[in-house]
């Protein structure tokens, strides 16, 4: 008997960024990360200048989302990101709110 996850299993994570992520072009790779791991999700800056996130998909996919943000694009300075698990919505694509 298998512990791993099922294949249709997903998880949604929500999750907020901090530093230098505002104005570098952080939104922009966050999209076309997210499109390129095959995860639904949205992203949008906050007024606080933080930048907040969701990302739905299978575990490991989402997991690897989460280690990017750490990092972002090379013009982001990324001081700290904060997530926590939500229930599933069933997004469809990712894309940008305002």
């Amino acid at each position: 008997m298998s512990n791993s996850i099922s294949p249709s299993e997903k998880v949604r994570v929500h999750a907020f960024i901090s530093g230098k992520v505002q104005g570098v072009g952080y939104r922009y790779s966050t999209v076309e990360q997210g499109q390129k791991l095959g995860i639904n999700g949205w992203v949008r800056n906050l007024s606080d200048g933080k930048v907040e996130a969701v990302f739905e998909g299978k575990p490991e996919i989402v997991e690897q989302m989460i280690r990017w943000c750490h990092d972002g694009p090379p013009t982001a300075v990324v001081s700290g990101v904060d997530f926590e698990y939500e229930d599933v919505e069933g997004l469809q694509g990712f894309e940008f709110l305002r």
